[in-house]
């Protein structure tokens, strides 16, 4: 089993220049890989590595393959899927650039340990509509909406790039294929040792030092609205009241 990402695949993305964009897009498709030692599986943790200070992750359409085929016409790709889940690439973005800057490989900056989380289980596409190109998918975390995916607004379909990937690449039955294609790109940026900072696509990392001066600021300011719960609670026990927790 492999893991087969295609990457420049929505318009946004190829404009990001720190990436290798250039703002023109790419005269064919780019696609990647990831060892099975990638894989992510049922909703196990991600742990930040400790080579990277910008982690990024991106939601992205998953397409299983269900038999074996080379140099596939795009017209008969269809008929080597009929099941979709959902992903998220994990990239070290720091050593992209650095790869991208250097003309090197990207194995260091996306094809790391679980750096490809996989959703628990997939979805036939004939449940979703039968159009693998109509599919609307969305990323929260928290109950926050973080990322907003449309497969109708990639640069290049589910069937052309299945077609183009095989000419190179036998497919084989259970290989996995991510497909990029998020409109709304906001980031997560994770460092190992600061906090996790929300910002645009492709900024710079907030310092820790100014997210704690930023904390220390608006917490004297609502410091008399704060309960402090565990002074509270050993005071009501000392009393012998009862304490009921109401969510």
């Amino acid at each position: 089993m492999k893991i087969i990402c295609i990457g420049r695949n929505y318009n946004d993305h190829i404009q990001e220049k720190d990436l290798g964009g250039g703002g023109k897009r790419p005269e064919e498709p780019l696609f990647f890989m990831k060892p099975d030692t990638a894989l992510l599986r049922n909703n196990d943790p991600f742990y930040i590595p400790r080579f990277s200070q910008e982690i990024h992750y991106e939601c992205e359409l998953v397409v299983r393959i269900n038999r074996v085929g080379r140099s596939i016409e795009e017209r008969f790709a269809h008929r080597y899927y009929d099941e979709v889940g959902l992903g998220i690439d994990f990239t070290a973005r720091d050593l992209q650039r650095k790869a991208i800057a250097e003309g090197l490989p990207w194995e260091s900056c996306k094809s790391f340990d679980y750096s490809a989380a996989l959703s628990p289980r997939f979805l036939p596409l004939a449940e979703l509509g039968g159009d693998v190109q109509k599919l609307h998918f969305e990323l929260a975390l928290n109950g926050e909406k973080r990322q907003v995916g449309n497969t109708a607004e990639m640069l290049w379909t589910v069937n052309q790039l299945i077609a183009h990937v095989s000419k190179f690449v036998t497919l084989r039955m259970g290989d996995l294929l991510h497909f990029e294609n998020i409109r709304d790109r906001l980031e997560g940026i994770i460092e190992w040792k600061n906090l996790t900072v929300e910002k645009g696509y492709g900024h710079e990392p907030v310092d820790l030092d100014e997210i704690m001066a930023w904390l220390e600021e608006y917490g004297k300011f609502f410091a008399p609205y704060v309960c402090n719960t565990t002074e509270y609670l050993n005071k009501a026990i000392k009393e012998g009241k009862s304490i009921i927790f109401e969510a």
